[in-house]
């Protein structure tokens, strides 16, 4: 009996911090969900076999971003087929976390 006690003791114990760390920190689905916006401005750098583009760029106010220069993950890579560093181009955005992708984009 005294065995059957001190492993429901341990069990309790051991369980209680996961239990009070799932109740103070809950999931929040809304903070991790993506963000899409619509933005313009000028490529900077463009690096096809790497799918990725550098746009100096406006606010972005349905992202929450403010004006910046930033590198971005073409999806699909092809996006970036005829277009070249200076030009004009007009942009949509998903953005989740850290990462963020053009996921259309048109020269302007």
């Amino acid at each position: 009996m005294k065995a059957s006690s001190m492993l429901r003791a341990g069990l309790v114990l051991l369980l209680t911090p996961l239990t009070a760390n799932a109740v103070a920190a809950p999931a929040s689905p809304a903070a991790s969900a993506a963000k899409v916006g619509k933005g313009t401005g000028t490529i900077t750098a463009l690096d096809p076999r790497a799918g990725t583009v550098t746009i100096k760029h406006g606010p972005i106010p349905a992202i929450g971003w403010p004006a910046m220069t930033m590198a971005f993950r073409a999806s699909p890579p092809a996006l970036l087929k005829n277009l070249r560093a200076g030009q004009r181009v007009a942009f949509t955005a998903k953005a989740q976390g850290m990462n963020a992708q053009v996921t259309a984009i048109r020269p302007q």
